[in-house]
């Protein structure tokens, strides 16, 4: 195996251990995240993309390179030739298994190199997705006990309207019963201003007949006096 094929070998196997690691499933995708975000990938990333096409690009090459020598060794003329000599037969289907051979690692490889590239950003996926979520049960939850308290406090003041609508209630029956006795005083009262009215006008009417029976006798009394006066006159 030339020394590119062996690195291509290599890369497969690192590929696939990585691919395994990966879809280990006690590791949570929020631990791949966490992992991603370390400082060493944050300063790779500007290259990230650069470095999967470019590997893309020459395991590409590789394959067609592989699918070339497929070809080639699979031929009609390699294989006439082959049988003419059995030396060259074996030689032959020597370098059409190593082009065969080739050929399935770079096209593993590219498979597993786009699979690991598509498992890391749908764990990158799912992690977020599980933040998202997790954020967004805590919101509910959070929404959920706002609710109940605003329930709770709809209830008590319900409870509190309705409590003072009962004591409003009874205080008026109260205030309209006092109401009531206080317009029976008011009657009450008006009943003995008007007797005490009807009093003070007989009274008043008393008060001005004995008035007028009293100039009557203070009338008679001086006449009484003026006949007296001349009877004294002529006795003396």
């Amino acid at each position: 195996m030339t020394l590119q094929w062996t690195a291509v070998a290599f890369f497969l196997y690192a590929e696939i251990a990585v691919n395994l690691i990966l879809c280990i499933p006690f590791i949570s995708a929020k631990r791949w995240r966490s992992v991603f975000n370390l400082g060493i990938w944050n300063w790779l990333s500007p290259y990230w993309n650069k470095c999967f096409f470019t590997m893309i690009m020459v395991l590409i090459v590789l394959f067609l390179d592989a699918v070339r020598e497929v070809q080639k060794y699979s031929g009609p003329e390699p294989m006439h030739d082959a049988k003419v000599n059995p030396n060259l037969y074996d030689h032959v289907h020597m370098k059409l298994f190593r082009a065969q051979r080739n050929l399935y690692i770079s096209g593993f490889s590219i498979f597993l190199w786009v699979i690991m590239r598509r498992i890391v950003t749908l764990l990158n996926k799912v992690a977020v997705t599980l933040e998202d979520t997790a954020d967004l049960q805590v919101q509910i939850e959070n929404a959920v006990k706002a609710a109940n308290q605003h329930q709770e406090d709809n209830l008590t003041l319900k409870q509190a309207l309705l409590d003072e609508e009962r004591s409003m209630s009874a205080k008026n029956q109260q205030l309209k019963l006092e109401a009531g006795r206080l317009a029976d005083q008011v009657k009450v009262a008006e009943e003995a201003v008007r007797k005490s009215q009807a009093e003070v006008e007989a009274m008043k009417r008393q008060a001005k007949g004995l008035a007028q029976e009293y100039d009557r006798l203070l009338r008679e009394h001086h006449q009484l006096q003026n006949q007296q006066s001349p009877t004294d006159k002529k006795d003396q």
